[in-house]
């Protein structure tokens, strides 16, 4: 199973009343509840770890997840409140403004986290949980105790979240130390790594640092993967009439490790050895799979049957 760790929040959609006044509607979301709900349609082995609220909004979060197919066992349940994420789009492109103070994810603390069962072979984490305290070092905690299960990592980088720049830094640099794989975008890898250097430079950078397989996502101009060995791999982006970008990249990691999955390559000895095909074809089913939720509102990831019938 491939567990996502990480946050589970509403995003609150601009909409319109039916008097056309400005109103917001509340869908499922979070950087790592996406790509769990994504993972779960595209029929792979899923569960989610998440500080989950018992509110109406944490009810909502797990009928999503079980309706996705999501092992929601290991969630830790309590009454605080369920973050919520306002949304801004502007020409499709989100921005948010967060709702977090003493919410049930926020909160989760080291103490709380589970034993992890046998069954979860792979960790994925990322999102605003690893920029807020007590939950980010339950999280970094959670990645330098997973013994020999991948670790896939994607900060999601949003600054103006960030309340502690070098604490911050210090835990990314701890975790990218653990990770198999470390998923940035190139607004995300500029952040980590400034200067002018190139991408492939700065991503150079990272594996120094102890990262594995680096991918870099471009948007719309595809993406880029970097191998342990030097190798370079790139896909294109897949052209799509854009409706909002809501949860793209979540749904892109979701099909690059479900690729992984599918050609059995999903523990630590098999992804060593992966080879710039196996790496192509992962971004490629990324990118496919995150140009269908970027066609329709909201992060709103496809079931497999979708990609097979397209």
């Amino acid at each position: 199973m491939i567990l996502c760790c990480g946050e589970a929040l509403i995003d609150m959609i601009p909409a319109q009343t039916g008097s056309g006044e400005k109103a917001y509607l509340p869908l499922a979301g979070g950087a790592v509840y996406n790509t769990a709900i994504a993972l779960g349609r595209l029929e792979c082995p899923a569960g989610m770890l998440t500080g989950l609220s018992t509110d109406l909004f944490g009810q909502q979060l797990a009928t999503g997840l079980t309706a996705s197919n999501v092992d929601t066992s290991l969630c830790i349940t309590s009454s605080r409140p369920t973050t919520l994420a306002f949304v801004e789009l502007t020409g499709g492109h989100a921005s948010y403004t967060f709702y977090d103070e003493n919410s049930a994810g926020r909160l989760l603390s080291p103490e709380e986290l589970p034993p992890l069962p046998t069954s979860v072979t792979a960790l994925y984490l990322g999102g605003i949980s690893l920029a807020v305290e007590p939950c980010a070092e339950a999280y970094a905690a959670l990645a330098a105790d997973a013994g020999d299960r991948v670790v896939m990592i994607d900060p999601n980088i949003r600054p103006g979240f960030i309340k502690d720049e070098n604490r911050y830094r210090d835990r990314l640099d701890r975790m990218t130390a653990r990770a198999d794989i470390l998923k940035v975008s190139d607004e995300d890898l500029h952040w980590l790594e400034p200067g002018d250097a190139t991408l492939a430079d700065k991503a150079a950078r990272l594996q120094a640092k102890g990262a594995g397989i680096v991918l870099v996502t471009k948007g719309k101009d595809g993406a880029l993967g970097f191998l342990q060995n030097g190798q370079q791999v790139s896909v294109h982006g897949q052209s799509v009439t854009v409706v909002d970008t809501v949860g793209a990249g979540d749904t892109f990691n979701a099909g690059v490790l479900a690729s992984l999955q599918d050609r059995k390559l999903l523990s630590r000895e098999a992804l060593a050895k992966a080879g710039a095909e196996d790496i192509s074809q992962a971004l490629a089913f990324g990118a496919k799979v995150a140009a269908v939720t970027v066609s329709r509102a909201g992060a709103n990831p496809p079931w497999r049957s979708e990609l097979t019938a397209a």
